[in-house]
C-alpha cells in the first residue's frame, strides 16, 4: 500500500517531463544553412590554425577522422588531430551530399575531396551531425573514412 501513495506523485513527474521535452523550441533552419556549415569548417582549416577549426566542434561530441584511428572526443584530442592534418593545407570539396534536418538537429552526409599543397588527393565518405545550442550550431560527431576504390 505504500507504493501506490506515491503513484500520483509518479503519475505528476512523468507528466511534467513529458510537457517540458515537448515545449522544446525548435531553431528554424534549412539545407542551405546546414551546407554553409561545411563551408565555416572548410574555411577555418584554411586559417592553419587548429583552435579555429575545433571551435566548430560542440565540447561532448567525436571526431573519427580520414587519417587517423582514434576517436577524438576533446576538444584537446581534436587539436592534436588538426595541428598534423593542416600541416597539408588541406582544402575540402563536397562532390555529392544529403542534408536531413530536425528539431534543433541536423546531419549532412555524403562524399567529398581533399586536395593537400602537395598535389595529393584524398576522397572520402563523410557524416556530420550538428546540434543548436542556443546560440551556434556546432558539429557533435564527425565521422570521415577514405573511399575504398571499389563500388
Amino acid at each position: 500500500m505504500r507504493y501506490l501513495s506515491l503513484l500520483p506523485f509518479a503519475c505528476v513527474m512523468f507528466a511534467a517531463n513529458t510537457y517540458a521535452a515537448n515545449t522544446e523550441v525548435c531553431h528554424p533552419s534549412s539545407e542551405k544553412e546546414i551546407a554553409g556549415l561545411f563551408d565555416r569548417w572548410n574555411a577555418s582549416l584554411q586559417t592553419g590554425n587548429p583552435d579555429k577549426v575545433v571551435a566548430n566542434y560542440a565540447t561532448k561530441s567525436v571526431l573519427l577522422a580520414t587519417v587517423s584511428n582514434k576517436p577524438r572526443l576533446t576538444p584537446e584530442e581534436k587539436r592534436d588531430y588538426f595541428e598534423h592534418f593542416l600541416a597539408g593545407k588541406p582544402v575540402g570539396t563536397i562532390n555529392s551530399r544529403s542534408i536531413e534536418l530536425d528539431c534543433n538537429s541536423a546531419v549532412d552526409a555524403g562524399l567529398y575531396t581533399f586536395k593537400f599543397a602537395d598535389g595529393k588527393e584524398v576522397k572520402a565518405r563523410f557524416t556530420y551531425t550538428y546540434k543548436w545550442d542556443g546560440k551556434q550550431w556546432l558539429i557533435t560527431s564527425h565521422h570521415s573514412s577514405a573511399m575504398p576504390g571499389k563500388d
